[in-house]
């Protein structure tokens, strides 16, 4: 009979940020202290599974995610490039609220395809480096759980790619929240189902910045 293997992606919790910056892939940002809570929220909730693999994004934010959970499951967080933030040309860039960024003039060179985006990583090369690092994990923890510890729009491309649909998308729709579990259960190497979870939804964050 095939196992079950569950692969967790967890999004990264609140970043502190008090000039707005689209921070991308740059280094230098932590968490806030409400994040440092959300990650220890997580550890709470999920601690007590069946978890024999931890992975995450090389960046700050990320590997502060993992840290509590780290702690609780008593295992070691590697470091996987796979599960970094995708690329941004317009990183660095004070962005405000909601969509400002996408109004400024001086940005609108990046604009040309949305459906690439031609301002950052294209979709479909998040897709192939997210389905390997999953991939691998399965077979790593095989019979068993992971957590792999990512950032929003890695996490929503992979699943957008495992639903069948479509790639391009507004980013307001994401069902990615900070601290969110999006979790993809295998029987053996066959995806049977996707479900989503926010162990620290209860707790009020301050305003978002796109691209986190």
């Amino acid at each position: 009979m095939a196992e079950t293997t569950v692969v967790h992606l967890l999004r990264h919790g609140e970043v502190h940020n008090p000039a707005g910056v689209l921070y991308g892939r740059l280094p230098g940002y932590h968490l806030s202290q409400t994040g440092q809570l959300m990650a220890e929220t997580v550890a709470k909730a999920v601690g007590g599974r069946d978890i024999v693999a931890l992975r995450s994004s090389p960046l700050e934010r990320a590997l502060e995610t993992a840290a509590p959970l780290a702690d609780k499951l008593g295992l070691d967080i590697v470091q996987d490039e796979r599960l970094i933030e995708a690329g941004n040309m317009l990183q660095g860039r004070p962005v405000g609220q909601g969509l400002a960024i996408f109004r400024s003039p001086r940005n609108y060179r990046y604009f040309w395809n949305p459906l690439r985006p031609s301002w950052g990583e294209a979709y479909p090369l998040i897709v192939r480096r997210m389905k390997s690092v999953i991939d691998d994990v399965r077979a790593a923890a095989r019979g068993h759980e992971a957590v792999l510890v990512s950032h929003q729009l890695p996490i929503w491309t992979i699943r957008m790619a495992a639903e069948g649909r479509r790639l391009w998308h507004d980013p307001r729709r994401r069902q990615c929240a900070l601290a969110s579990l999006t979790t993809f259960s295998f029987d053996g190497d066959r995806l049977v189902s996707i479900g989503y979870s926010e162990p620290a939804g209860s707790i009020e964050t301050g305003p978002s910045v796109p691209g986190a």
